[in-house]
């Protein structure tokens, strides 16, 4: 029943489908769906990604609703959970450092700025689809729903690379404000090892690491950026971040100690949200092998631009 009523709701506003154009030959995916996460792999077997649905017991993470493992065609992982440095981070996830509205929350998990005890992101349902998964989690406060999330993912994988399309729907239960910040929001925390550099459709950034109290010094808006990291031994891997241009305006935390990709619509300025109107974030995560693919970046990007 909620696989049925959940399609109808979510495919009113979600227009975006797995790329077809940028990649060329694709695999076909086995999604199995079990009471803590939705994995997806390929018929071959090999893990793609998993959408995790219960917290995992071994860590200091509250809330669930976020993707880890996510890994390259040749099944290298490209993301990190609860890495020793900040055990709040989770993979490719959301949440923002300072909310104000019926509760002040921190859904991101740093808890200097705003409350992290008692707030956590509930998952409610969840179910497969052809092409990925859908979900519908509420994000709670001492036992108040703040906010409503309708996720609606699609994937696909090819040779070249793995791509993740993500569409949230997130409805406020009040009016709620997002206070500006250099960093929280959608982010993709990659793995400690190796040495990491980014990059943009310019080529390589040289732009120095950000700070996390100063939102000015984040990079400045782009189609996408791509983190390459060169593995102990000699193996690259690269993942990155397509951002939508209907996506509120945005600054990127990209931080190289950090290794986090995070465009951020909290750094240009404190954000409104209306209780009951919805904000809808759309992004899409790549993860190939071997260095940067420029040309395949700006090719999905272009996709992705085109996505209603």
């Amino acid at each position: 029943m909620f696989m049925k009523s959940t399609l109808i709701i979510l495919c009113c506003w979600l227009t975006i489908l797995p790329a077809r154009g940028a990649l060329k030959e694709t695999k076909s995916l086995r999604i199995e769906a079990g009471k803590e996460a939705i994995w997806i792999r390929t018929s071959a077997g090999v893990d793609m990604l998993q959408y995790r649905l219960v917290r995992p017991a071994d860590t200091k993470i509250e809330s669930a609703a976020f993707f880890h493992p996510f890994t390259t065609p040749k099944g290298v992982i490209v993301t990190d959970l609860a890495p020793s440095d900040h055990p709040h981070h989770r993979g490719i996830f959301l949440g923002w450092v300072e909310m104000h509205g019926e509760k002040d929350a921190d859904f991101w998990g740093w808890g200097q700025h705003a409350p992290i005890k008692d707030r956590r992101i509930v998952n409610r349902k969840a179910a497969g689809t052809r092409h990925g998964l859908t979900a519908v989690n509420d994000w709670m406060a001492e036992g108040t729903v703040l906010i409503h999330e309708e996720l609606r993912a699609t994937v696909q994988a090819s040779e070249q690379a793995n791509v993740l399309d993500l569409t949230y729907r997130l409805t406020p239960k009040s009016d709620i404000t997002l206070s500006r910040w250099a960093f929280s929001g959608f982010c993709l925390r990659t793995g400690k090892d190796g040495k990491l550099q980014f990059y943009s459709p310019q080529g390589e950034s040289t732009l120095p690491n950000p700070s996390h109290l100063k939102p000015e010094s984040d990079w400045p808006d782009a189609a996408w950026y791509a983190a390459n990291v060169t593995l102990p031994d000699g193996t690259q891997i690269t993942s990155a971040v397509i951002n939508h241009p209907k996506n509120p305006p945005s600054l990127w935390h990209n931080h190289r100690d950090v290794r986090m990709i995070n465009p951020a619509i909290t750094a240009p300025g404190e954000v409104k949200l209306k209780r009951g109107q919805p904000l809808v974030l759309r992004y899409r995560v790549v993860a190939a092998d071997g260095s940067v693919p420029t040309a395949l970046l700006n090719s999905l990007a272009d996709e992705f631009k085109a996505a209603k």
